[in-house]
């Protein structure tokens, strides 16, 4: 049981340090000071783009991550 539980945390992990490598910086310098909400006003379907997915699968990867630790916890 003690194997498998790290071994679905290994896998969690590394899924979860390449997802979070995968996403695109949000340091735009002086290109976001100087075009404001523009990108907001003309980026509409916001819910379908690869940075959406990436935040989404992040987010499961992060649960995931949360309740193998807390069972690795209780159960050892």
């Amino acid at each position: 049981m003690k194997t498998i539980l790290y071994t679905i945390q290994f896998i969690v992990v590394i899924g979860l340090l390449i997802l979070i490598l995968m996403q695109p910086s949000k340091a735009d310098g002086l290109k976001g000071f100087m075009t404001g909400t523009q990108e907001t006003f003309f980026n509409k379907n916001k819910s379908k783009t690869r940075e959406a997915k990436l935040v989404k699968w992040t987010v499961i990867f992060t649960i995931l991550f949360a309740l193998n630790t807390i069972l690795i916890g209780v159960l050892l």
